[in-house]
């Protein structure tokens, strides 16, 4: 990993101390670190020197930007959140000042991964989605990271993601015009998780009696996303849940076979601003299904995967769960794992009674080619998972490993996809669907 002194530049991080313990790792390999701050949270927990605070607006951050790339040499710029406004801006800008854009995120292949990717993630990943290439990917890792799970607790993520959002809303006035592009107010949001709580223990005997009872028969699971996912807001066709699951019961009602039923499970991290059980059978009844649909908040996920006859995602990484222990699935959005061959790529209307089978083969390569490519074990949260981690991403930035031989497609292959499915997005907007 020697050669010339690289300057990286960190963007907004995850809500824990893995960015300032990443750029030290960095330092400690003889490179430059920078930081820009947009946020009073951001600051606290970057707690070190070689800071910059940009206190602009939005629309003057990308100049700003640009004279600073230039101005410091920076190589490398380096993100969480590849869609957030900040960090869309500066995947543009970056290469052609000749600084190579890196995101990082929690790994498609959770719980145990993290995500390094060169340039952007989900529909605007570079991994390549064709068959062969992905087969070609696969066949070229040499040593593919094995599987370590490091343990941390849900309050620690829960208390560093309220600390957080709570802090950069009380303290605002340091970085007036920060835009933190966020669905809802974090106030009105966390003060509803108590509620959601009280909600699921009152109803927790019945549901988990009406899905035993569900379970017993064919069902398809659809698993529910958080609502302010940046994957189904920039990622996918839709805006609001609530449009899918419109979609798939209108389907169901009128092909899907006589004994199948649906299970809709709520994402086990949503605030519960919306009662999405209420939610799922009124739109069950709206379609006149109420009596095959079963709504849970709560339940085993692994047993529901084991258990489904199929799976529907619009593009959450339960989807890649799903496929690896054979169930087909049908992603309605964009994902990196939505692969021909690998999905089921028949309509809505046919999935229902011929879902079809998952290619293992495929499977496993695709599996491969990510985890000896964009993805690596460790943790944000965990010290000796952070540790783990910080040592691979140093070394694949360091060595041009990022994405790996054969694993950057540019432009993203599923860049086309990704825009159809914004310009569909846009078109129920304004058409108020």
């Amino acid at each position: 990993m020697s050669g010339p002194v690289r300057t990286l530049l960190f963007l907004q991080g995850p809500p824990s101390h893995f960015w300032r313990e990443l750029a030290g790792s960095f330092e400690a390999a003889g490179h430059r670190a920078i930081k820009v701050n947009f946020s009073t949270a951001e600051r606290l927990y970057w707690g070190r020197r070689n800071a910059l605070s940009y206190r602009g607006r939005l629309e003057d951050w990308g100049s700003w930007l640009t004279a600073l790339i230039a101005r410091e040499g920076v190589t490398d710029v380096i993100y969480y959140g590849d869609r957030q406004p900040y960090h869309r801006i500066a995947a543009e800008i970056a290469p052609g000042l000749g600084a190579t854009p890196h995101v990082i995120e929690f790994g498609y292949l959770r719980p145990a991964w993290i995500t390094l990717e060169r340039g952007g993630m989900g529909g605007w990943s570079h991994f390549p989605n064709d068959p062969a290439a992905i087969r070609a990917v696969a066949g070229r890792v040499d040593d593919v990271p094995e599987e370590r799970v490091f343990p941390y607790s849900f309050a620690q993520e829960a208390f560093n993601e309220v600390f957080y959002h709570l802090v950069n809303y009380f303290y605002f006035f340091f970085y007036p015009h920060y835009d933190a592009d966020r669905f809802y107010n974090p106030l009105v949001e966390y003060a509803s998780a108590p509620l959601r709580w009280r909600r699921q223990a009152r109803r927790e005997k019945a549901a988990l009696a009406a899905l035993a009872a569900r379970m017993e028969k064919p069902f398809v699971l659809i698993p529910l996303q958080l609502q302010n996912d940046y994957q189904i807001r920039y990622n996918s066709p839709y805006s609001d849940q609530r449009q899918m699951l419109r979609e798939a019961f209108t389907s169901f009602a009128r092909h899907a076979p006589p004994e199948l039923g649906i299970v809709v499970k709520q994402h086990p991290l949503d605030v519960g601003l919306i009662d999405w059980c209420t939610e799922v059978m009124q739109l069950a009844g709206e379609a006149g299904i109420a009596d095959r649909v079963t709504a849970i908040d709560g339940g085993a996920l692994p047993e529901m995967l084991e258990r489904a006859t199929s799976v529907i995602v619009i593009n959450s990484t339960v989807g890649l769960h799903a496929l690896r222990v054979g169930r087909p699935t049908k992603v309605m959005g964009v994902a990196v794992y939505d692969i021909a061959g690998l999905t089921s790529d028949v309509p809505l209307d046919r999935f229902w009674s011929e879902p079809g089978h998952v290619d293992m083969e495929l499977l496993d390569a695709l599996v491969r080619g990510l985890a000896g490519t964009i993805q690596l074990p460790g943790s944000f949260y965990n010290p000796q998972g952070s540790a783990h981690a910080r040592a691979i991403i140093v070394e694949r930035i360091l060595s041009g490993g990022v994405n790996g031989d054969g694993a950057f497609i540019d432009p993203p292959p599923r860049l086309a996809a990704t825009r159809a499915a914004n310009a569909r997005r846009a078109e129920r907007t304004v058409a108020g669907k």
